[in-house]
């Protein structure tokens, strides 16, 4: 039989597997003519019927008062927008580079705690911070090419991923995680689908851009929020974060092979080093 351990890593690299695929379904279903709207509008609208369900099998009580008004924020604000950036990056960037502009927000979450009076930030952590920073700079300089729109949009989608988790520490720890994570799917889901209502739907031409979108909702959303329920539950918030950093790893390979991204020996290093930064910085928190 397979230990709890490695059930639980087992578990976590799925999930690692299902939100690191999600750059490249982006870039299918795009170029099939879907809009940012419509994709994640079924996104969200698959992730809230999981979580609704979840919430019901579980007798999770409705988040209220203040935290409901907090939750819904979060989620037509925060996870909305950065959906929105990450999605809206992909059109103008690699998925590679998308995926790593992604991952700054650990180090950027060590640095808003800190700045918050949260957490102590020590010459460690700040150096950790910067080595992804330039980490980043040097994934930019040729390979994981991005206009200055793309690294703009991926960036925003790291800064409002790290409000977002800043916000939220608090209220989930009142709230539970799969009632807060129920209101804030719901929360996504209303707001691309009234922008949806607002622009049109724009629905793929082609049946791979269908796929992919059923790819989005299923495979990056519903499973790897499953799994990394399942893979925490065995190994602790620790553990599973720090193997959950496999994320921007399987996007950069998963390019390589399927979209023939190509990573020089420069970017190779500098994805590399942010890689090494995010694992270090999560293992310190």
């Amino acid at each position: 039989m397979i230990s709890e351990r490695l059930g639980g890593a087992l578990f976590i690299a799925g999930s690692a597997i299902g939100f690191g695929a999600m750059a490249i379904f982006g870039k299918i279903v795009f170029g099939s003519g879907a809009s940012t709207a419509t994709v994640l509008f079924f996104r969200f609208l698959a992730a809230g019927t999981l979580m609704v369900l979840l919430m019901v099998s579980l007798k999770q009580p409705w988040p209220r008062g203040r935290d409901l008004g907090t939750l819904i924020l979060m989620g037509s604000l925060g996870y909305a927008g950065q959906s929105f950036c990450f999605f809206s990056a992909l059109q103008h960037a690699t998925a590679g580079l998308t995926g790593l502009l992604l991952y700054l927000y650990p180090a950027l979450v060590i640095i808003g705690s800190a700045a918050l009076g949260r957490r102590k930030l020590t010459i460690a952590k700040m150096m950790l911070a910067l080595l992804a920073l330039f980490g980043i700079l040097l994934t930019v300089t040729g390979g994981l090419a991005g206009s200055p729109t793309g690294i703009a949009f991926g960036l925003g989608a790291a800064l409002v991923y790290t409000v977002y988790i800043l916000v939220g520490e608090g209220v989930i720890g009142r709230t539970g995680a799969v009632s807060a994570g129920c209101v804030i799917m719901l929360s996504a889901a209303a707001v691309f689908g009234t922008a949806m209502i607002i622009e049109g739907p724009g629905y793929p031409t082609a049946l791979e851009g269908w796929l992919a979108v059923a790819a989005i909702a299923v495979v990056s959303t519903v499973m790897p929020i499953v799994f990394f329920f399942a893979g925490m539950r065995r190994l602790g918030a620790s553990d599973a974060s720090t193997l959950s950093t496999l994320e921007p790893v399987v996007t950069l390979v998963l390019a390589y092979f399927f979209l023939e991204e190509k990573l020089g020996p420069v970017q190779a290093l500098g994805a590399g080093l942010v890689v090494a930064a995010v694992v270090v910085l999560t293992r310190l928190r």
